[in-house]
C-alpha cells in the first residue's frame, strides 16, 4: 500500500503543479519532469486500446495476490508487494482517471531523455524493478516458501539414495 500511496501522491502533485506537456528541468537534461497522460502502454504502444491494459493489470494484480498465499520468504513478500503496488498504481489510473472508468489515462511525469525516450511514473519504476527482482529470485533458485532449488534437489537425492540402500539391504 505504501507504493500505491506514493504513486498516487506524486501523480496528484504532478496534476496540481506541473504544466502539461512542457519539460521542467530538475537536473538539466539528465532528469526532467514532463506531465503527460498516457492512454497506451510503454512508449504509448496500444494507445486507443486502454481497456485491454485495464483488464491485463487487473489479471496481473489477481495473480500476484493469489501467489502471495504460498509466500513464506520475506524477500519474496517485499518483491511481490512492490510489484503489486506498482500494478495497482497504474490500474487505479485506468479505472478512475479521465476519460472514464476502465479507459483512464495513466499520469506520467519522469523523463530521462539521455537514457530512454520514455516518460514514466513511480508505479512504472516499481513494476520494472519488481519484474527484474522476480527474475533474479527465480535465477538464484529462491522459492516462494523461502527454500532454495538446491535444497529440494539435495533432499530428492538423499531420498533416492535411501530408497536404493533399503532395496539392496532387502
Amino acid at each position: 500500500m505504501v507504493v500505491l500511496a506514493a504513486d498516487q501522491f506524486v501523480k496528484y502533485l504532478t496534476i496540481e503543479h506541473l504544466p502539461s506537456e512542457k519539460a521542467v528541468p530538475v537536473l538539466g537534461e539528465f532528469l526532467q519532469l514532463f506531465y503527460i497522460r498516457n492512454s497506451g502502454a510503454a512508449f504509448s504502444i496500444g494507445a486507443g486500446m486502454t481497456w485491454i491494459f485495464t483488464i491485463a493489470l487487473a489479471v496481473v494484480a489477481v495473480v500476484i495476490i493469489w501467489k502471495t498465499v504460498a509466500v513464506r520468504s520475506r524477500l519474496w513478500a517485499v518483491v511481490l508487494g512492490c510489484l503489486l503496488g506498482g500494478v495497482l498504481g497504474n490500474l487505479t489510473d485506468r479505472l478512475l482517471r479521465e476519460p472514464g472508468f476502465a479507459v483512464g489515462h495513466v499520469v506520467d511525469m519522469i523523463s530521462m531523455p539521455w537514457m530512454i525516450p520514455a516518460i514514466f511514473n513511480v508505479a512504472d519504476i516499481f513494476i520494472v524493478t519488481g519484474m527484474i527482482s522476480v527474475a533474479l529470485l527465480v535465477v538464484i533458485g529462491l522459492r516462494l516458501d523461502g527454500t532454495r532449488e538446491r535444497d529440494h534437489a539435495d533432499a530428492a537425492d538423499a531420498a533416492s539414495q535411501d530408497a536404493a540402500s533399503a532395496a539392496t539391504e532387502s
